[in-house]
């Protein structure tokens, strides 16, 4: 029996046991942070035989690799019942699991969009001096299947990258200082809480304002802290009630002055420039200069332009025109200035208004 979709909700509970509860195809994206499974038989120290911090809490011990792989059949099945069919799933974790789990997304069916490493810049160093500092953590981005229309902000990642395309390394800092959630005696609440960059990172690149974000290894809260601030929704399954009361503390903190504003892209309204032709905002024959007036172009019946001996788009005419091997005619061409000398994009973004095609 499934319960009614509750948003912005944290659910005390089992992840295995309280996903069976949700509807089908009901979230748009879900996050992951499972437990690692990192088989710590005995406590780490340095060398100066002081205790090391690590996690070694009761959520990460398994019987065996297959008891281990069993659980992680058993929530990611659930999982992909409860997203739409375009919905993605992230799922990170570190050398100890990862391949186990990405073997058992591909196994039921999920189509790997990427791997994102998340390099820790101020990583916990290897103590014993034994191998390599392990200094990053792995994310995988999957879809429901390879025909999936998901979302991508394109933009808005290589907005967040200094208008260049965002790449798969991460480059971002652990949790640490104030941003560490606290327990009622001043330490840390939990082991693994993830740092707000990360969730921003991940939310902003594959969800729109206002989707429902699952988390069912709800931790501390910071899939939903984030999901608060920027717009979407959340729905959090966490079994430790502790970490319930934080993460419900920490999210009741945020009001609307820590919301973050984005922007999302304008959808681009495709019109042909023929477009212009068929309803009578341009006609056959009517002439099209660049801004300087240096060139002129005919307008044809079929949307194509002609100057002198050179014939095709506006896109193409405009290239030739001045030896470019691409040019956007949009931005280069305008009617004749006795006709009003309009940009050709003015025009088309004039008809997209009147026709109501926003």
């Amino acid at each position: 029996m499934t319960n009614k979709l509750e948003l912005n909700k944290i659910i005390l509970g089992d992840c295995i046991a309280e996903l069976k509860k949700l509807p089908s195809k009901s979230v748009d994206m879900v996050f992951a942070d499972p437990p690692y499974n990192l088989q710590l038989n005995s406590p780490l120290v340095r060398p100066d035989n002081t205790a090391v911090d690590g996690v070694n809490d009761y959520w990460d011990k398994f019987e065996s690799m297959s008891s281990y792989d069993d659980f992680s059949f058993k929530w990611l099945n659930e999982v992909r019942r409860v997203m739409k069919d375009n919905a993605t799933v992230w799922v990170i974790g570190s050398y100890h699991n990862i391949f186990r789990v990405g073997t058992v997304l591909q196994n039921l069916g999920f189509w790997i969009l990427n791997d994102i490493v998340w390099v820790k810049n101020n990583p916990m160093p290897n103590f014993k001096g034994t191998r390599f500092t392990n200094a990053h953590e792995t994310l995988i981005w999957a879809s429901k299947s390879d025909n999936a229309k998901y979302t991508f902000n394109y933009e808005a990642m290589k907005a967040l990258n200094d208008d260049l395309q965002m790449r798969s390394d991460w480059n971002l800092p652990i949790c640490t200082g104030n941003e560490r959630v606290k327990d009622e005696n001043g330490e840390k609440l939990h082991s693994t809480q993830k740092p707000e960059a990360l969730l921003h990172r991940v939310i902003l690149s594959s969800t729109k304002p206002g989707d429902v974000i699952l988390d069912p290894f709800f931790g501390s809260g910071t899939t939903g802290a984030v999901a608060k601030k920027l717009g979407r929704n959340f729905i959090g399954i966490e079994r430790d009630k502790k970490y319930v009361d934080g993460a419900k503390k920490r999210i009741d903190a945020i009001t609307k002055d820590s919301v973050i504003e984005t922007t999302e892209k304008k959808k681009f309204v495709r019109v042909p420039f023929g477009n212009l032709i068929e309803y009578g905002v341009l006609n056959p024959g009517d002439t099209l200069t660049d801004e300087k007036g240096r060139f002129k172009a005919q307008v044809l019946a079929d949307g194509s332009i002609k100057s002198n001996n050179i014939h095709g788009s506006i896109h193409q005419v405009a290239a030739q025109l001045q030896n470019f091997p691409s040019c956007n005619g949009w931005k280069f061409w305008h009617v004749e200035k006795k006709k009003g000398g309009k940009l050709i994009d003015d025009l088309r973004q004039e008809f997209i208004d009147k026709m109501g095609l926003q």
